[in-house]
């Protein structure tokens, strides 16, 4: 293909696209416009419902940069096409067109970008659009994002520096006819309007006017959710979409605007007594405290600092270009609520604003739900395939109904519309609602436990989780750490550990200066409040913060925004004469340390920093805090104890999280405005070690048990946290995920340094045996198929892998392959940035895992938006960070919401099952009945589809699901061997009695061909049966409704439905059973008595509406015994055949998933799938003889492989050859 007719734009984004493009032919159109003709506007529908072939069937290529219509297609899984049209933007009359006054438009909110020579960056702007300069500019709009023309790089580029609309995320809330319009054009409503119309012609008045009401209900109900979904979504976001901002023009003016006419570049002000952010902007003056809880679900304020300054950065980083990504603790988000700012004494806090209307975060975030992705699971693409195989099997009925019509010389017109009626008959109309049904209830229960969902259809996928990802902090533990205590450092050595350090002999230690001052802490409305661990570490100590007025500024110079002290009653009267550190003069009164400048605890630093002052010293301090191993290597090295490692060791092991502390004095030339500018990494290094905090993050008290739950429903879990390594093994052993027989094996990979190759180190932690026992852990020893009760038995060790974030990135890039095979036993990651998180749960599912992830939504957004099912544990009703949140923070959240989502998944394939049994079953019953040149009534169809069908599955659906979580997993799919046999073999049990009755009453003594005047009740010598015979001489039936053959397979098929039914609703061990299902068991048994009693007891007026004849009270007996051994076949064959048989004996269902923490477990669709290759060849013959599940196969494959898990105290190395593939050669050294 030319480059010229195919480009890529968003490169490396989620929502990359190819592009093509096309000029629109007038030939084409012309064809196209017959076509529509010719079909009666069908061709014009399915050119509406098909992007692609719309655009193809009247277009012609052309090059992109030419082209009037672009074709777009998503580079991801789904491939999903979009068209949009090409527009001109002119550029003759546009503010831009003078270059003279470029300036004037920086000032006045039209510029973008900022740079010291706007003039310039203008002209370098406007030179990749030199073809269009002085004319028009070519864009098209997609997703509410512009996509430009750029002349430079020959394609359509999402512009961020030279055109900007109105600052707005408008959500237009589409009117009432254009929903309609749209709903209506639907392929299930034109399907139905195609019914409705057959139904009509037929004179099937009733049934027609039945569907159609059913339709409007379900349109009018659909518009009122959709309509009202947007006006939420609009109004969430119109409700601070205009406000009135302060900007910084030039000379200092400042000027108030309205927030819709900013633009990047733009310098706002932020108001002392906060506001709602209108866009995304960078502080660079001052510091704000901002609730995110509206994009991170986190409630907990946090402190935005100015960017810190790069042109005096000590590397040299001073080309480092701004990322809202990577600042983010210096970006200020569109949406989030700045509760108060901290401001400098005669300056104002202000911002840059970088990213405006749907470019900000907020606006990708409304864009996200605008326009979701579609949710891919084997399940939807199974009912598509079912379907068609309902449309082949209507193709069938089409082609015998026409033939056998020709064959007995109907009229052409009855012969059309009979046969267009069996497809109408095979494809149910009502399936989409049925299926929707279960999921509405499910997520009615969630909310019910206090789980709320925004995204419905994950809720059947959440009952296919094998594995759940798991915060540590605040998720497993509790939120609040209690201070334990602390081990101090002098002298390179450790003093014992001290419990209490609130007292007089530390108050004016370094150390209790840094606890004092090296937080995130502020004082909303008198109350302090910010990071859990920053509020426990200042509380121990019990000083006082001040948040300093002007007048107090005035003492120390004239920033100092936060000051500290301790209490009165802590000071010793005296003032320390042998304190070096003080200068000579005498010491003020008070003692107090106010803080200068601060940078903010980073996730992927692992450490923040702080510089105070103390009042009346000359010299300014910097501390730092943060993980140990971090602040150790940033420190002097003859400041670190030597057996720091072993005593950090020690107490991680325990389970305790362990924050090391520095300081350093700061040189006196540095200044105030200095301190201001200069970067972190100037500041941290060089430390003097301080000593350790011990924090006690005890575990939640539901942990434990909901962690063996899952374990027993053979759920593996996997710990995924910030902490320290040796503390989340602990932990992980504390809560049951890793059993205290299991071994622990360390990967510590380290990147290619000074020639030589990336490696990986494995290290046993805690070893049950010597280390020097290198079969300790022997490939044969790992379990994948234990049976119950047989674990006594084994004296096997499992084993799990640990790493930290830094080594599973260098494993990522460098140690390709090993990847899966870590996967399937990574147990504790530590020390993970957020953005690892997220690399973590995508290497999860590439081995086909489902993946849960549980988080409190701060960190983990990533995280819990690319799971198969996030759950945020947030006190908000409804966190947009992931698909479900829980009210409740705790884990026992999780273990619902896959019980949920069984149940919900069982019920759909029930639904499913079910409504594929009654297409058929009534299918079966007209083709019989055309044979004879007969049909069912019309209120006999209007009976079955309404009072049966549709009361069946609205209340089958109600199953609540079942109070325990069990070792095997639902199928996925609906192509899977116990499905199948189900729903085949209850198609063949029903053909088979209904064939039966129809071809049984006609070798009857009584039998003829049904006329008005048929006797075969002897109505006349027995007046029991009077009534029937007033029916009976009713005028002639001109469409050969009435008789033997129609009243037989009318009964007959309206117990089958009943039969099916109650078959396939099926309770444990995924729902509840069926009889506490009230409604439907009320529904089934009034179904029940209402049909036996006008089968075994006529009555004239009923027979007269359902057009039922009159047969012998002892054929209605044999349809009787038919229908009861019919039930006892169905049921036996679906309930003990399937189940207890084939279930646990072909299928084998997960029965290595009986020991609870196998990692390696089979699950059952698998079996399931294995057995459907072996018995449905003819359906499943393409299937490969492997495991279809990525993980099944590694460890079949690792069963065998000796040299795996690596020996104790071995080396890994990648291969500096890197073959072909892209994958390395894996040597290992001993």
């Amino acid at each position: 293909m030319d480059k010229e007719e195919r480009k890529t734009i968003n490169q490396g984004q989620e929502d990359e696209m190819e592009i093509y493009g096309y000029n629109l032919s007038r030939w084409k159109l012309a064809i196209v416009s017959l076509g529509v003709i010719c079909t009666g506007g069908f061709l014009l529908l399915l050119l509406y419902w098909m992007p692609e072939w719309r655009v193809k069937a009247t277009c012609i290529r052309a090059a992109v940069k030419d082209c009037e219509v672009v074709l777009l297609r998503t580079t991801d899984e789904f491939r999903m096409w979009f068209c949009a049209k090409i527009r001109f933007l002119s550029l003759e009359n546009h503010p831009f067109s003078n270059p003279k006054s470029i300036t004037d438009k920086i000032s006045n909110g039209h510029a973008v970008h900022l740079t010291e020579n706007p003039a310039e960056e203008y002209r370098h702007e406007m030179s990749k659009h030199s073809q269009t300069q002085t004319q028009q500019i070519r864009y098209f709009t997609h997703h509410s994002v512009k996509y430009f023309w750029n002349d430079t790089i020959r394609n359509f580029d999402f512009l961020k520096k030279l055109l900007y609309g109105i600052n707005e995320i408008t959500v237009k809330v589409p009117s009432v006819f254009k929903l309609l319009i749209k709903e209506v054009l639907n392929p299930f409503y034109i399907f139905q309007l195609f019914s409705v119309i057959l139904w009509s012609t037929d004179e099937y008045y009733y049934y027609a006017l039945a569907i159609v009401i059913m339709s409007i209900v379900s349109i009018v109900s659909s518009l009122y959710s959709i309509r009202k979904q947007y006006v939420m979504l609009h109004d969430m976001v119109a409700a601070h979409s205009t406000v009135r901002v302060s900007v910084c023009r030039v000379n200092e003016e400042i000027e108030e605007i309205f927030s819709t006419d900013l633009v990047p570049g733009d310098v706002m002000v932020i108001p002392l007594n906060g506001t709602v952010m209108p866009c995304d902007a960078v502080l660079i003056n001052g510091t704000c405290i901002v609730n995110e809880s509206m994009l991170t679900g986190e409630s907990v304020p946090v402190t935005k600092t100015n960017l810190p300054n790069p042109s005096v950065d000590i590397k040299g980083m001073g080309e480092e270009l701004y990322s809202p990504e990577t600042h983010k603790r210096h970006t200020l988000f569109c949406g989030t609520t700045v509760i108060q700012t901290r401001f400098y004494t005669g300056e104002l806090v202000k911002a840059i604003v970088v990213r405006t209307g749907f470019s900000t975060s907020k606006g990708q975030l409304v864009r996200s739900i605008l326009y979701p992705k579609p949710t891919d699971f084997k399940l939807y693409r199974d009912a598509y395939l079912f379907l068609l195989c309902l449309v082949a099997v209507a193709g069938i009925g089409f082609i015998y109904t026409i033939i056998n019509s020709i064959l007995n010389e109907e009229e052409v017109g009855a012969i059309i519309i009979e046969s267009l009626d069996i497809i109408t008959i095979t494809v149910p109309p009502a399936l989409p609602a049925a299926m929707t049904a279960g999921i509405v209830y499910a997520q009615r229960r969630l909310k019910k436990v206090g789980i709320f969902c925004i995204s419905p259809q994950r809720i059947n996928i959440c009952g296919q989780l094998n594995l759940v990802c798991f915060d540590k902090t605040g998720t497993l533990t509790e939120d609040g750490l209690d201070l334990w205590g602390i081990q101090r450092v002098e002298n390179a050595r450790f003093f014992l550990p001290e419990e209490n350090v609130c007292n007089e002999m530390l108050v004016k230690s370094q150390f209790v200066a840094c606890m004092a001052t090296c937080h995130s802490l502020t004082k909303i409305e008198g109350v302090l409040s910010g990071d859990p661990l920053d509020l426990k570490m200042f509380e121990a100590i019990g000083w006082i913060l001040e948040e300093a007025t002007e007048e107090e500024t005035a003492l120390h110079n004239r920033i100092m925004p936060t000051v500290v002290r301790p209490p009165k009653q802590l000071l010793p009267e005296s003032t320390p004469a042998g304190n070096q550190e003080m200068e000579l003069f005498e010491l003020p009164a008070i003692y107090e340390i106010g803080i200068v400048r601060q940078f903010p605890f980073s996730s992927a630093l692992q450490r923040m920093s702080v510089v105070a002052r103390v009042l009346g010293d000359k010299k300014m301090d910097a501390y730092m805090k943060g993980a140990p191993e971090v602040i150790a290597s940033l420190c002097k090295p003859e400041t670190v104890p030597v057996d720091f490692e072993e005593v950090l060791e020690d107490y991680t092991k325990q389970g305790f999280r362990v924050i090391a502390l520095a300081h350093r004095k700061l040189e006196s030339k540095l200044t105030w405005h200095k301190i201001q500018n200069i970067s972190r990494d100037a500041i941290e290094n060089n430390m003097d070690f301080m000593g350790l905090i011990i924090m006690q993050n005890k575990l939640k008290q539901e942990t434990p048990a909901v962690l063996e739950d899952l374990h027993k429903a053979n759920i593996r879990t996997v710990m995924v946290t910030g902490d320290n390594m040796l503390t989340a093994v602990s932990v992980a052993r504390d809560c049951g995920m890793i059993l205290p027989q299991d071994k622990v094996i360390i990967a510590e990979a380290l990147p290619p340094k000074d020639g030589k190759v990336a490696k990986i180190n494995w290290h046993y932690a805690d070893s049950l045996t010597q280390c020097g026992n290198s079969s300790a852990i022997d490939s044969e020893a790992i379990p994948i198929k234990l049976v119950h009760g047989s674990l006594e038995d084994l004296q096997l060790t499992r084993y799990h892998f640990a790493m930290n974030g830094k080594s599973f990135s260098v494993i990522l890039e460098h140690f390709q392959d090993l990847v899966p095979k870590l996967m399937l036993h990574g147990t504790v990651f530590a020390r993970m940035a957020p953005d690892q998180k997220t690399q973590l749960v995508e290497a999860l599912q590439n081995v086909d895992y489902f993946v849960g992830m549980c988080g409190d939504g701060a960190n983990d957004c990533g995280a819990l938006k690319r799971a198969h099912g996030g759950i945020s544990l947030s006190e908000l009703e409804a966190s947009v960070a992931s698909p479900f949140t829980s009210k409740t923070p705790s884990i026992s959240c999780v273990p619902n919401l896959i019980r949920e989502g069984r149940a919900a998944l069982m019920t759909s394939f029930c639904v499913f099952k079910f409504m594929a049994l009654y297409s058929i079953i009534q299918y079966f019953s007209v083709t019989l009945l055309y044979s004879i040149l007969s049909n069912l009534g019309d209120f006999q169809f209007l009976f079955i589809d309404l009072a049966i069908i549709l009361v069946v599955v609205f209340t089958m659906s109600l199953n609540s699901a079942w109070k325990e979580l069990v070792a095997q997993r639902p199928p996925s799919g609906l192509i899977s061997g116990a499905l199948l046999f189900s729903v085949l073999s209850q198609i063949i049990i029903c053909i088979g009695f209904q064939s039966l009755g129809f071809f049984w009453v006609k070798q009857q003594p009584w039998y003829e061909v049904w006329h008005p005047y048929s006797d075969a009740c002897n109505t006349t010598r027995n007046p029991h049966w009077n009534s029937s015979h007033i029916y009976n001489e009713t005028e002639p039936d001109s469409r050969n409704i009435q008789n033997y053959e129609n009243t037989t397979v009318f009964f007959i098929s309206s117990f089958q439905y009943l039969i099916v039914a109650v078959a396939f609703s099926k309770g444990k061990p995924f729902r509840q059973p069926c009889y506490k299902n009230y409604l439907f068991v009320i529904s089934v048994i009034i179904l029940y008595v209402f049909i036996l009693f006008i089968m075994l007891h006529p009555v004239a007026s009923i027979d007269q509406v359902l057009q039922i004849v009159c047969v012998p009270y002892q054929w209605r007996i044999t349809m009787l015994i038919i229908v009861l051994v019919n039930a006892l076949v169905s049921i036996m064959v679906e309930s003990f055949f399937l189940d207890m048989v084939l279930w646990k004996v072909v299928f084998n269902r997960d029965r290595q998933g009986e020991y609870r923490f196998t990692t390696t477990t089979q699950p059952p669709q698998e079996s399931v799938d294995r057995w459907g290759k072996c018995c449905l060849s003819w359906a499943q013959g393409c299937r490969k003889k492997m495991p279809k599940a990525k993980y099944m196969y590694l460890a079949q494959e690792l069963l065998v492989d000796p040299e795996w898990p690596p020996k104790p105290q071995t080396t890994t190395e990648a291969k500096a050859l890197v073959k072909e593939n892209g994958s390395c050669q894996i040597i290992t050294i001993t």
